[in-house]
Protein backbone atom coordinates (compact mmCIF):
# COMPACT_ATOMS: atom_id res chain seq x y z
CA UNK A 1 0.00 0.00 0.00
CA UNK A 2 2.66 2.34 0.83
CA UNK A 3 3.61 1.87 -3.03
CA UNK A 4 0.26 3.18 -4.21
CA UNK A 5 -0.01 5.96 -1.68
CA UNK A 6 2.96 7.57 -2.99
CA UNK A 7 2.00 7.11 -6.83
CA UNK A 8 -1.86 8.62 -5.49
CA UNK A 9 0.31 11.77 -4.41
CA UNK A 10 1.84 12.45 -7.94
CA UNK A 11 -1.31 12.28 -10.04
CA UNK A 12 -4.40 13.80 -9.71
CA UNK A 13 -7.86 13.25 -12.01
CA UNK A 14 -9.30 16.31 -13.40
CA UNK A 15 -13.04 17.72 -13.42
CA UNK A 16 -13.05 15.83 -16.46
CA UNK A 17 -11.99 12.78 -15.44
CA UNK A 18 -8.39 12.55 -17.31
CA UNK A 19 -5.67 11.54 -15.15
CA UNK A 20 -2.82 14.04 -14.59
CA UNK A 21 0.31 14.51 -12.46
CA UNK A 22 1.89 17.39 -10.51
CA UNK A 23 5.32 17.25 -11.73
CA UNK A 24 7.47 17.14 -14.65
CA UNK A 25 11.10 14.83 -14.22
CA UNK A 26 14.24 15.77 -15.67
CA UNK A 27 16.30 12.66 -15.15
CA UNK A 28 19.09 11.27 -16.80
CA UNK A 29 22.16 9.10 -15.97
CA UNK A 30 25.45 10.17 -14.72
CA UNK A 31 27.77 7.78 -15.46
CA UNK A 32 26.90 5.09 -18.70
CA UNK A 33 29.08 2.68 -17.69
CA UNK A 34 26.46 1.04 -14.39
CA UNK A 35 27.44 -2.72 -14.14
CA UNK A 36 26.89 -5.86 -11.88
CA UNK A 37 28.87 -8.80 -12.02
CA UNK A 38 27.38 -12.22 -11.21
CA UNK A 39 30.33 -15.07 -11.03
CA UNK A 40 29.04 -18.42 -12.19
CA UNK A 41 31.68 -20.40 -11.97
CA UNK A 42 32.46 -20.68 -8.67
CA UNK A 43 28.74 -21.74 -8.10
CA UNK A 44 26.77 -22.26 -11.21
CA UNK A 45 23.73 -19.69 -11.02
CA UNK A 46 20.80 -21.67 -12.67
CA UNK A 47 19.00 -19.56 -15.71
CA UNK A 48 16.66 -18.22 -13.93
CA UNK A 49 18.14 -16.54 -11.04
CA UNK A 50 20.27 -14.58 -13.89
CA UNK A 51 16.88 -13.61 -15.45
CA UNK A 52 15.64 -12.69 -11.93
CA UNK A 53 18.65 -10.31 -11.47
CA UNK A 54 18.41 -8.82 -14.61
CA UNK A 55 14.95 -7.65 -13.63
CA UNK A 56 16.31 -6.50 -10.70
CA UNK A 57 18.80 -4.61 -12.46
CA UNK A 58 16.38 -2.81 -14.97
CA UNK A 59 14.28 -1.74 -11.46
CA UNK A 60 17.30 -0.50 -10.44
CA UNK A 61 18.79 1.20 -13.92
CA UNK A 62 21.69 -0.92 -14.08
CA UNK A 63 22.57 -1.22 -18.27
CA UNK A 64 25.67 -3.65 -18.13
CA UNK A 65 25.54 -7.33 -17.18
CA UNK A 66 29.36 -8.20 -16.30
CA UNK A 67 29.23 -12.28 -16.89
CA UNK A 68 32.45 -13.97 -14.92
CA UNK A 69 31.20 -16.81 -16.87
CA UNK A 70 34.04 -19.11 -16.06
CA UNK A 71 37.05 -19.30 -14.01
CA UNK A 72 39.51 -22.06 -12.17
CA UNK A 73 36.33 -23.65 -10.20
CA UNK A 74 34.72 -24.15 -13.18
CA UNK A 75 34.01 -23.54 -17.01
CA UNK A 76 30.07 -23.65 -17.54
CA UNK A 77 30.42 -22.12 -20.87
CA UNK A 78 29.37 -24.66 -23.46
CA UNK A 79 31.33 -23.54 -26.51
CA UNK A 80 30.50 -25.32 -29.76
CA UNK A 81 34.29 -25.18 -31.29
CA UNK A 82 35.79 -26.92 -27.98
CA UNK A 83 33.00 -28.63 -26.22
CA UNK A 84 35.39 -30.28 -23.79
CA UNK A 85 35.81 -27.18 -22.10
CA UNK A 86 32.57 -27.45 -20.38
CA UNK A 87 32.06 -31.16 -20.69
CA UNK A 88 35.42 -31.97 -18.63
CA UNK A 89 35.20 -28.36 -17.18
CA UNK A 90 32.44 -27.68 -15.51
CA UNK A 91 30.96 -29.03 -12.46
CA UNK A 92 28.56 -31.10 -14.64
CA UNK A 93 28.52 -31.95 -18.26
CA UNK A 94 24.79 -31.45 -18.87
CA UNK A 95 23.29 -29.94 -15.78
CA UNK A 96 25.77 -27.14 -14.82
CA UNK A 97 26.18 -25.36 -18.20
CA UNK A 98 25.09 -22.82 -20.18
CA UNK A 99 24.27 -23.76 -23.63
CA UNK A 100 24.51 -20.83 -26.69
CA UNK A 101 20.66 -21.00 -26.54
CA UNK A 102 20.89 -20.37 -22.43
CA UNK A 103 22.84 -17.29 -23.53
CA UNK A 104 20.59 -16.55 -26.48
CA UNK A 105 17.99 -15.77 -24.05
CA UNK A 106 20.00 -13.89 -21.31
CA UNK A 107 21.23 -11.96 -23.86
CA UNK A 108 17.46 -11.25 -25.60
CA UNK A 109 15.89 -10.77 -21.80
CA UNK A 110 18.65 -8.53 -20.92
CA UNK A 111 18.14 -6.29 -24.29
CA UNK A 112 14.44 -5.80 -23.46
CA UNK A 113 15.24 -4.01 -20.13
CA UNK A 114 18.07 -1.87 -21.71
CA UNK A 115 20.98 -3.91 -20.31
CA UNK A 116 24.36 -5.10 -21.86
CA UNK A 117 25.37 -8.36 -21.47
CA UNK A 118 29.49 -8.33 -21.25
CA UNK A 119 31.35 -11.85 -21.37
CA UNK A 120 34.28 -11.92 -19.38
CA UNK A 121 36.60 -14.53 -20.38
CA UNK A 122 39.78 -14.15 -17.59
CA UNK A 123 43.24 -14.94 -18.35
CA UNK A 124 45.91 -16.23 -18.23
CA UNK A 125 45.58 -16.76 -14.53
CA UNK A 126 42.52 -18.07 -13.50
CA UNK A 127 41.85 -20.98 -16.00
CA UNK A 128 42.32 -24.29 -14.00
CA UNK A 129 38.81 -25.26 -15.27
CA UNK A 130 40.33 -24.37 -18.77
CA UNK A 131 42.93 -27.02 -19.14
CA UNK A 132 41.02 -29.97 -17.95
CA UNK A 133 39.35 -30.06 -21.58
CA UNK A 134 42.12 -28.35 -23.86
CA UNK A 135 44.86 -30.43 -22.89
CA UNK A 136 48.46 -28.42 -23.44
CA UNK A 137 47.17 -25.06 -22.78
CA UNK A 138 48.30 -24.36 -19.17
CA UNK A 139 51.49 -24.59 -17.99
CA UNK A 140 53.34 -27.81 -16.26
CA UNK A 141 55.02 -26.77 -12.82
CA UNK A 142 58.40 -28.54 -12.12
CA UNK A 143 59.66 -29.72 -8.89
CA UNK A 144 63.14 -29.31 -9.91
CA UNK A 145 64.41 -30.95 -13.07
CA UNK A 146 60.28 -33.18 -13.12
CA UNK A 147 57.13 -31.87 -13.65
CA UNK A 148 55.14 -31.84 -10.53
CA UNK A 149 51.80 -32.96 -11.72
CA UNK A 150 50.15 -29.39 -11.13
CA UNK A 151 49.56 -26.78 -13.31
CA UNK A 152 49.83 -22.95 -13.71
CA UNK A 153 48.18 -20.19 -15.68
CA UNK A 154 48.11 -20.34 -19.56
CA UNK A 155 51.64 -21.04 -21.12
CA UNK A 156 52.83 -17.96 -23.01
CA UNK A 157 55.74 -19.39 -24.87
CA UNK A 158 53.49 -22.06 -26.84
CA UNK A 159 52.09 -20.54 -30.44
CA UNK A 160 49.40 -23.56 -29.92
CA UNK A 161 47.83 -21.21 -26.70
CA UNK A 162 46.98 -18.16 -28.80
CA UNK A 163 45.65 -20.21 -31.46
CA UNK A 164 43.26 -21.74 -29.12
CA UNK A 165 42.38 -18.78 -27.97
CA UNK A 166 41.74 -17.16 -31.84
CA UNK A 167 39.40 -19.97 -32.30
CA UNK A 168 37.46 -20.00 -28.88
CA UNK A 169 37.46 -16.31 -29.37
CA UNK A 170 36.16 -16.05 -33.09
CA UNK A 171 33.04 -17.86 -31.47
CA UNK A 172 32.58 -15.71 -28.17
CA UNK A 173 32.10 -12.52 -30.54
CA UNK A 174 29.99 -14.28 -32.45
CA UNK A 175 27.96 -15.58 -29.41
CA UNK A 176 28.28 -11.97 -27.97
CA UNK A 177 27.00 -9.18 -29.71
CA UNK A 178 28.21 -6.50 -27.11
CA UNK A 179 31.01 -4.47 -28.93
CA UNK A 180 33.49 -5.38 -25.80
CA UNK A 181 35.07 -8.40 -24.35
CA UNK A 182 36.70 -8.74 -20.48
CA UNK A 183 39.88 -10.13 -20.99
CA UNK A 184 40.65 -10.45 -17.14
CA UNK A 185 44.55 -10.35 -16.88
CA UNK A 186 44.39 -10.08 -12.79
CA UNK A 187 46.33 -12.06 -10.23
CA UNK A 188 48.86 -14.16 -12.24
CA UNK A 189 50.90 -16.04 -9.95
CA UNK A 190 54.70 -16.25 -11.69
CA UNK A 191 55.76 -19.62 -9.34
CA UNK A 192 54.94 -21.89 -12.45
CA UNK A 193 56.32 -20.37 -14.75
CA UNK A 194 59.67 -19.48 -13.26
CA UNK A 195 59.51 -23.19 -12.51
CA UNK A 196 59.27 -24.67 -15.62
CA UNK A 197 62.25 -24.83 -18.03
CA UNK A 198 60.67 -24.24 -21.41
CA UNK A 199 59.25 -20.48 -20.19
CA UNK A 200 62.28 -19.67 -18.95
CA UNK A 201 63.86 -20.30 -22.02
CA UNK A 202 61.66 -18.30 -24.11
CA UNK A 203 62.01 -15.84 -21.56
CA UNK A 204 65.46 -15.88 -22.63
CA UNK A 205 64.95 -15.66 -26.40
CA UNK A 206 62.79 -13.00 -26.07
CA UNK A 207 65.58 -10.41 -23.74
CA UNK A 208 62.86 -10.93 -20.89
CA UNK A 209 65.30 -12.12 -18.14
CA UNK A 210 64.05 -12.49 -15.11
CA UNK A 211 61.06 -10.28 -15.44
CA UNK A 212 58.33 -12.21 -15.90
CA UNK A 213 55.47 -9.18 -15.74
CA UNK A 214 57.09 -8.79 -19.30
CA UNK A 215 55.80 -12.27 -20.39
CA UNK A 216 52.47 -11.45 -19.25
CA UNK A 217 52.32 -8.28 -20.93
CA UNK A 218 53.73 -10.38 -24.14
CA UNK A 219 50.75 -12.55 -23.30
CA UNK A 220 48.08 -9.91 -23.00
CA UNK A 221 49.02 -7.76 -25.74
CA UNK A 222 48.75 -10.86 -28.12
CA UNK A 223 45.43 -11.25 -26.64
CA UNK A 224 44.32 -8.06 -26.91
CA UNK A 225 45.16 -7.93 -30.58
CA UNK A 226 43.65 -10.59 -31.08
CA UNK A 227 40.11 -8.94 -30.08
CA UNK A 228 40.99 -6.35 -32.13
CA UNK A 229 40.86 -7.99 -35.44
CA UNK A 230 37.54 -9.74 -33.94
CA UNK A 231 36.30 -5.49 -33.65
CA UNK A 232 35.79 -5.68 -30.28
CA UNK A 233 37.35 -3.69 -27.79
CA UNK A 234 39.00 -4.86 -24.32
CA UNK A 235 38.67 -4.52 -20.71
CA UNK A 236 41.01 -5.62 -18.44
CA UNK A 237 41.39 -5.79 -14.93
CA UNK A 238 44.25 -2.65 -13.26
CA UNK A 239 46.93 -5.49 -12.93
CA UNK A 240 47.39 -5.40 -16.54
CA UNK A 241 48.16 -1.82 -15.95
CA UNK A 242 49.85 -1.57 -12.63
CA UNK A 243 52.41 -4.11 -14.36
CA UNK A 244 53.67 -1.58 -16.71
CA UNK A 245 52.24 -3.83 -19.56
CA UNK A 246 51.92 -2.38 -23.31
CA UNK A 247 48.07 -1.46 -23.20
CA UNK A 248 46.22 -0.21 -26.45
CA UNK A 249 44.98 2.81 -26.19
CA UNK A 250 41.59 2.54 -26.79
CA UNK A 251 41.57 -0.50 -24.21
CA UNK A 252 39.64 -0.05 -20.81
CA UNK A 253 41.26 -0.32 -17.34
CA UNK A 254 38.96 -2.10 -14.57
CA UNK A 255 39.94 -1.40 -10.56
CA UNK A 256 38.70 -3.76 -8.72
CA UNK A 257 41.23 -3.15 -5.49
CA UNK A 258 43.29 -0.97 -2.91
CA UNK A 259 42.52 1.25 -0.08
CA UNK A 260 40.80 4.22 -0.71
CA UNK A 261 43.82 6.48 -1.16
CA UNK A 262 45.40 3.79 -3.57
CA UNK A 263 41.89 3.56 -5.26
CA UNK A 264 41.89 7.55 -5.48
CA UNK A 265 46.04 7.29 -6.79
CA UNK A 266 45.22 4.56 -9.07
CA UNK A 267 42.42 6.35 -11.08
CA UNK A 268 44.25 9.63 -10.71
CA UNK A 269 47.58 7.52 -12.93
CA UNK A 270 45.13 5.40 -15.13
CA UNK A 271 43.59 8.73 -16.24
CA UNK A 272 46.48 10.13 -16.87
CA UNK A 273 47.97 7.49 -18.87
CA UNK A 274 44.55 8.23 -21.19
CA UNK A 275 42.82 5.20 -20.31
CA UNK A 276 38.74 4.94 -19.68
CA UNK A 277 38.08 3.48 -15.88
CA UNK A 278 35.72 1.35 -14.53
CA UNK A 279 35.53 1.58 -11.10
CA UNK A 280 34.49 -1.60 -8.67
CA UNK A 281 36.35 -1.37 -5.69
CA UNK A 282 34.22 0.13 -3.06
CA UNK A 283 31.50 -1.83 -4.56
CA UNK A 284 32.73 -5.94 -3.60
CA UNK A 285 29.12 -6.57 -2.17
CA UNK A 286 29.99 -9.83 -1.56
CA UNK A 287 32.11 -8.90 1.66
CA UNK A 288 29.30 -8.23 4.46
CA UNK A 289 29.58 -6.34 7.25
CA UNK A 290 27.87 -5.92 10.47
CA UNK A 291 24.87 -3.65 10.42
CA UNK A 292 23.73 -1.57 7.61
CA UNK A 293 26.60 -1.49 4.68
CA UNK A 294 24.68 0.02 2.28
CA UNK A 295 25.81 3.74 3.30
CA UNK A 296 29.20 3.06 2.53
CA UNK A 297 28.28 2.05 -0.80
CA UNK A 298 26.26 4.62 -1.17
CA UNK A 299 29.07 7.28 -0.25
CA UNK A 300 31.69 6.60 -2.70
CA UNK A 301 32.64 9.57 -4.57
CA UNK A 302 33.96 7.82 -7.70
CA UNK A 303 35.28 11.19 -9.18
CA UNK A 304 36.75 12.20 -6.27
CA UNK A 305 40.69 11.97 -7.02
CA UNK A 306 43.44 14.64 -8.27
CA UNK A 307 42.95 15.03 -11.56
CA UNK A 308 41.63 17.70 -14.44
CA UNK A 309 38.11 17.47 -15.56
CA UNK A 310 39.42 15.67 -19.08
CA UNK A 311 40.79 13.53 -16.43
CA UNK A 312 37.55 12.52 -14.89
CA UNK A 313 35.75 12.65 -18.00
CA UNK A 314 37.93 9.35 -18.73
CA UNK A 315 35.49 7.54 -15.71
CA UNK A 316 33.13 6.21 -17.76
CA UNK A 317 31.20 4.48 -14.48
CA UNK A 318 31.15 1.74 -12.28
CA UNK A 319 30.51 -1.62 -11.40
CA UNK A 320 29.05 -3.53 -7.97
CA UNK A 321 30.29 -7.38 -7.74
CA UNK A 322 29.25 -9.90 -6.78
CA UNK A 323 31.96 -13.17 -6.57
CA UNK A 324 30.52 -16.65 -6.26
CA UNK A 325 32.69 -18.19 -3.85
CA UNK A 326 29.45 -18.15 -0.83
CA UNK A 327 26.76 -17.08 -3.13
CA UNK A 328 24.97 -19.84 -5.15
CA UNK A 329 20.70 -19.39 -6.36
CA UNK A 330 19.83 -19.89 -2.58
CA UNK A 331 21.07 -16.63 -1.23
CA UNK A 332 21.50 -13.90 -4.55
CA UNK A 333 18.75 -12.00 -4.32
CA UNK A 334 18.84 -11.20 -0.65
CA UNK A 335 23.01 -10.81 -0.90
CA UNK A 336 22.22 -8.43 -3.86
CA UNK A 337 19.53 -6.60 -3.23
CA UNK A 338 18.98 -3.63 -2.14
CA UNK A 339 22.44 -3.11 -1.39
CA UNK A 340 23.35 -2.79 -4.77
CA UNK A 341 20.53 0.10 -4.87
CA UNK A 342 22.80 2.17 -2.82
CA UNK A 343 25.82 2.03 -5.28
CA UNK A 344 23.18 2.26 -8.56
CA UNK A 345 22.00 5.49 -7.34
CA UNK A 346 25.26 6.70 -6.98
CA UNK A 347 26.07 5.65 -10.43
CA UNK A 348 22.67 7.57 -11.55
CA UNK A 349 22.47 11.03 -9.68
CA UNK A 350 24.98 13.87 -9.89
CA UNK A 351 26.35 13.97 -6.43
CA UNK A 352 25.19 17.87 -6.43
CA UNK A 353 21.50 16.51 -6.08
CA UNK A 354 22.43 13.68 -3.77
CA UNK A 355 24.44 14.42 -1.47
CA UNK A 356 23.48 12.49 1.78
CA UNK A 357 22.68 8.84 2.50
CA UNK A 358 19.00 10.32 3.11
CA UNK A 359 18.84 11.30 -0.45
CA UNK A 360 19.21 7.42 -1.19
CA UNK A 361 15.66 6.34 0.38
CA UNK A 362 13.58 7.48 -2.33
CA UNK A 363 14.87 4.78 -5.01
CA UNK A 364 15.73 1.90 -2.08
CA UNK A 365 11.96 1.95 -1.16
CA UNK A 366 10.97 2.41 -4.74
CA UNK A 367 12.58 -0.64 -5.49
CA UNK A 368 11.26 -2.39 -2.27
CA UNK A 369 8.37 -1.94 -3.63
CA UNK A 370 8.54 -3.22 -7.19
CA UNK A 371 10.29 -6.54 -5.91
CA UNK A 372 7.53 -7.37 -3.71
CA UNK A 373 4.84 -7.06 -5.75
Amino acid sequence: MTCLESFSQLVYQDDFGQVRNHLTIDDFPRFKFRGLLLDTSRHYLPLPAILKTLDAMSYNKFNVFHWHIVDDPSFPYQSSTFPGLSSKGAFHPSTHVYSQTDVSRVISHARLRGIRVLPEFDSPGHTQSWGKGQPGLLTSCYKGSVPSGTFGPVNPAMSSSYQFISRLFKEVASVFPDPYIHLGGDEVDFTCWKSNPEVRGFMQKMGFGTDYTKLESYYMENIINLTKTLNKTSIVWQDVFDNHEKIPEETVLHIWKGSPAQIQQELSDITLAGYRVILSAPWYINHIAYGQDWTTYYNVQPLNFTGSEQQKSLVIGGEVCMWGEYVDATNLSPRLWPRASAAAERLWSDEKTTSSVTDAFPRLTDFRCRLLR
